[in-house]
């Protein structure tokens, strides 16, 4: 039996890229699930993690960062992504980077705001906040411009003020009974994830040089009696790519294989044997049916 007092419901975590809603979602639920670089839009799809308390259960949506400007078709099904789940949630939340609003942080509030769910504003990054007399001001300003709003600052990165917002949010939301299972994190599957810690690697070992045409399939994820064996392929736009990716004499592939082995080591408490593969996809983030089979837009 639950409490009458229990609340449970979805919420997505909005804004636009690089302001730290993976690294939010992370610290919430006290480890990783969203991949996390420093490069725009690393987040593609929609990742729901879990926090479970007595009172309540949240289910925290982490979004691909909307991009106003950027109208290339992988671009524009990211963003479709993004604002399919502020349909479906039960409360939002507009992340922005604390003394930093800009015109594309007002364009997604008003798209929360036209919704009509119950929002809330988070000025994260608090811990790179250096003169902290600009922070009340700044948060005042938020206030002028969207009364009856409760605006909340942190820090996703050390995890400055968690507590508070997260009461806020449970005073959003509805009031109903547990919607997942006492240990469940994620409705992501462990196929998902996998490809997620690759690709995330392999941009932050790539650097500048092509994060927005790598996407990884899953094609064998086999639980064995002592391992999990795990066959991921790297899809790429063009050959020239694809050495990049391989590295001289293999170096890049092996380094990434091995870094993702031990997040997914990590996550599943078990060895894992990993192998990777690098194919070309011509033009595959400006072919509309080449990211539907890659997974998005579905």
């Amino acid at each position: 039996m639950t409490s009458n007092a229990f609340r449970v419901g979805t919420v997505a975590i909005l804004g636009r890229p690089n302001v730290g809603k993976s690294t939010l979602l992370n610290h919430l639920i006290g480890q990783k699930l969203a991949i996390v670089s420093r490069k725009p839009q690393t987040t593609r799809q929609p990742l729901l993690g879990v926090v479970h308390r007595a009172d309540a259960q949240i289910g925290f949506i982490d979004t691909p960062g909307l991009e106003q400007r950027n109208r290339r078709p992988l671009a524009r099904a990211v963003n479709r992504e993004a604002l399919r789940c502020l349909e479906d949630v039960d409360v939002a939340v507009l992340l922005v980077e604390a003394l930093r609003v800009g015109p594309e942080d007002l364009a997604i509030a008003e798209q929360i705001r036209r919704s009509g769910k119950p929002w809330l504003i988070a000025a994260s990054k608090l811990d790179r906040v250096k003169d902290k007399s600009r922070l009340l001001p700044f948060l005042a300003e938020l206030g002028e411009r969207y009364p009856g709003v409760e605006i909340v600052p942190l820090s996703a990165h050390s995890g400055s003020n968690l507590t508070a917002f997260v009461e806020v949010l449970v005073g959003l939301l509805p009031l109903g009974e547990p919607l997942w299972e006492d240990d469940a994190l994620t409705d992501r599957s462990l196929r998902f994830l996998a490809a997620e810690f690759i690709r995330e690697k392999l941009i932050r070992r790539l650097g500048e040089e092509l994060p927005y045409a790598l996407a990884v399939t899953i094609d064998l994820f086999q639980e064995e009696a002592n391992q999990t064996r795990i066959a991921a392929t790297i899809w790429v736009e063009r050959e020239g790519q694809k050495a990049i990716v391989i590295g001289e004499k293999g170096a890049v592939l092996k380094a990434v294989g091995m870094e993702a082995r031990r997040d997914l080591e990590r996550l599943l408490e078990r060895p894992i044997f990993l192998e990777t593969w690098v194919k070309v996809r011509e033009g595959w983030t400006e072919d509309s049916r080449a990211l539907r089979e890659l997974g998005f837009d579905h």
